[in-house]
């Protein structure tokens, strides 16, 4: 699925800082724009693209110092990962650009900064496994990688996508080893520090589209208190849709793509 995914995909890029920023685009229609999780690239939708390509232009970013994308100009915080994206977006969308929006943990946050620059350009923006909700997260220890080689390697990352990505050890598979992987090595921005804090929350007022939410039930970033920043969040946004996958972890939409791919749907759709 993933070499399949790299070969029909359009491969485009804008300048970024010292270098390119590169998006991969499947599919015709409205434009929905994807942003991966920390340390990661547009491998983490791997298991949705070709579904939302159906009905959707899916314009999937490498975000700035991940994936194959330079760093953004300036200092490493969400205004500006996210001011070089709303650029790199108006130079391939034009100035009438309208789009749907999701971003996944990392990505959920650097969105949120995105939309409410963007403003009236967004239709709709969905957070995945969102953090930097204000609340205290639960403990999670990864082990270093990139000392390692061979099975030792892919054993460490089998224990750290246990640790932090994946709910049931039958979803941590060879794809899942090897999108973590070629993510870790290609990972320059040393984004997991931005997970901590307020910085989403504090967006919140400054979004003009209407929100959607998403979490697995056991996203490890978020249990056992996802309830509590439901209701956060409901209370801020009056409009939110949201829904919690049965039985996943954080990266829901590898682990559960069905689930996850009609409740996106129907979230993108307007439906409660």
């Amino acid at each position: 699925m993933l070499d399949e995914l790299q070969n029909t995909a359009t491969r485009l890029t804008t300048a970024c800082g010292e270098g390119e920023l590169v998006w991969h685009r499947w599919g015709a229609g409205p434009v929905l724009v994807l942003l991966h999780g920390g340390t990661g690239s547009w491998r983490h939708f791997s298991r949705n693209i070709a579904f939302f390509a159906e009905r959707y232009t899916v314009l999937a970013a490498d975000m700035p110092g991940l994936g194959e994308s330079a760093m953004a100009p300036g200092p490493a915080e969400p205004h500006s990962v996210a001011a070089a994206l709303a650029a790199s977006l108006a130079g391939l969308l034009g100035p009438a650009r309208h789009y749907d929006l999701a971003g996944f943990s990392f990505g959920a946050n650097i969105g949120t900064h995105l939309a409410a620059m963007e403003g009236a350009h967004v239709s709709s923006h969905t957070i995945i496994g969102a953090a930097s909700l204000g609340f205290q997260r639960q403990p999670v220890e990864l082990l270093k990688i990139r000392d390692k080689t061979g099975e030792e390697r892919v054993a460490t990352h089998r224990l750290n996508l246990a640790a932090l990505m994946l709910k049931d050890p039958a979803a941590i598979d060879d794809e899942a080893v090897r999108i973590q992987d070629w993510n870790t090595v290609h990972a320059r921005l040393r984004s997991r520090g931005f997970a901590s804090g307020s910085s989403l929350k504090d967006q919140l007022p400054h979004v003009k589209a209407p929100m959607r939410a998403i979490w697995g039930e056991f996203d490890q970033v978020a249990w056992p208190h996802i309830p509590e920043r439901l209701a956060m969040l409901h209370a801020a946004r009056p409009e939110l849709i949201s829904e919690v996958i049965p039985g996943a972890g954080h990266w829901v939409m590898y682990e559960a793509p069905e689930a996850f791919n009609a409740a996106l749907l129907r979230m993108l759709q307007g439906q409660l």
